[in-house]
C-alpha cells in the first residue's frame, strides 16, 4: 500500500508530461496550418488586388513572365485535372484490387513479402520517377503511338499511378481487414462464395476507408510537382479532354509545376508574377480541402451505416 502511495504521483506526473507534450505537438500542427492559410489568403489578396479575380479563373493564356503578360488559370486548372484523371483512372482500380488481393486471397508468407515490395515503391524519390517515365516508359510508349511526344501526360499518369499505388492499397487494405470477420462468416454460412462475400459484403463494409484512401491518393496526384514536370514538359495549354491524342499525347503544365517555373525565374517579391504564387497555392489548397471534406462527409457516412 505504501509502495502505491509513492508510485502514483510519479506516475501521475509522467502521465501529465507525456499529455503535455502530445497537445505541444498537435498545437504545433494547427499553429502551422492556419499560418500556412493565412499567408496564402494574405498575398493571394494583394495579387487579386493587382489582378482582376475574374481575368484570373476565365481567360486562357498563362504567362506571368512573357509580355503580353497575363494571369489566365484556366490551362493549368485544365492539365492538373487531365493528368489527375488519366493517374486516377489507373491507380484507383490498381490500389483497390492490391488491396482485396492482400487482405482476402494472400497467405501471410506472400503477404508478408508484397507489403514491403509496395513500401519500397512509396519510398522513392519522385524525381527518380519522372526520368524513369522520361528515358524508358515515353520510348515503350512511342512503339504503341508514334504521335507521342517526348513529354506527354500518358506517360506522367502512368508513373504517378506507380507513385500512389502503395498509399491506395495500403489504407485500403486497413479498412478491408477492419471489417468484422463475422460478417464473412455470416455470408459463407449461407452459401455464399468467398468473391460475393468480397464483393458483397466485405467491400462495401469497408467503403468509407477506401474511400478516403481514393481521395489521400488523388490529393497526392494533385499536389505531384517533380515526376509530373519532368514527364510531361511544363508548357501551359488548355487541355481538350474530349480528343484524347491531344489530352494524352502532349505536353500540359500543372499548377505546380507553373509555381516552381515562376519561384525559380527572375521576378522581384513585390512583382505580381511573384504574388501569382499565392493565387495557385490558394486555388490548389481550395481544391485539396473540397476532396477532403468531401472525403470525410462520404466517411462519417458510410461509417454511420455499417456500424
Amino acid at each position: 500500500m505504501d509502495n502505491d502511495l509513492v508510485k502514483n504521483p510519479l506516475g501521475s506526473i509522467k502521465e501529465k508530461i507525456i499529455g503535455s507534450i502530445f497537445f505541444i505537438c498537435a498545437f504545433i500542427s494547427i499553429i502551422t496550418t492556419v499560418g500556412i492559410v493565412i499567408i496564402l489568403l494574405k498575398e493571394a489578396t494583394v495579387f487579386f488586388s493587382k489582378i482582376s479575380i475574374f481575368d484570373f479563373f476565365t481567360k486562357l493564356r498563362w504567362a506571368p513572365t512573357i509580355k503580353p503578360v497575363e494571369f489566365g488559370i484556366l490551362p493549368l486548372i485544365s492539365g492538373t485535372l487531365t493528368f489527375t484523371f488519366f493517374t486516377a483512372l489507373m491507380a484507383l482500380p490498381i490500389g483497390l484490387l492490391t488491396a482485396v488481393f492482400l487482405s482476402e486471397y494472400a497467405t501471410d508468407r506472400l503477404r508478408s513479402f508484397i507489403k514491403p515490395a509496395l513500401e519500397v515503391l512509396a519510398g522513392i524519390p519522385t524525381v527518380v520517377y519522372g526520368y524513369f517515365a522520361l528515358i524508358y516508359i515515353t520510348p515503350v510508349l512511342r512503339i504503341f503511338f508514334p504521335a507521342i511526344r517526348t513529354f506527354n501526360v500518358l506517360s506522367a499518369s502512368i508513373v504517378v499511378s506507380i507513385m500512389i499505388i502503395p498509399t491506395v492499397a495500403s489504407i485500403s487494405e486497413d479498412a478491408i481487414r477492419a471489417v468484422p470477420k463475422s460478417l464473412r462468416l455470416a455470408g459463407h454460412g449461407m452459401g455464399v462464395s468467398k468473391f460475393q462475400v468480397t464483393t458483397t459484403i466485405v467491400i462495401p463494409a469497408a467503403l468509407s476507408g477506401i474511400i478516403s484512401s481514393f481521395i489521400l491518393g488523388i490529393s497526392r496526384a494533385i499536389g505531384e510537382t517533380m515526376a509530373v514536370t519532368i514527364a510531361a514538359g511544363n508548357m501551359s495549354r488548355l487541355v481538350n479532354i474530349f480528343k484524347l491524342d491531344q489530352a494524352l499525347f502532349e505536353p500540359i503544365q500543372t499548377m505546380t509545376a507553373a509555381m516552381v517555373e515562376v519561384g525559380t525565374s527572375d521576378v522581384t517579391g513585390d512583382s505580381p508574377a511573384y504574388k501569382s504564387l499565392f493565387a495557385i497555392g490558394f486555388t490548389l489548397f481550395i481544391l485539396t480541402l473540397i476532396l477532403n471534406a468531401i472525403s470525410q462527409f462520404i466517411k462519417s457516412r458510410f461509417r454511420e451505416k455499417y456500424q
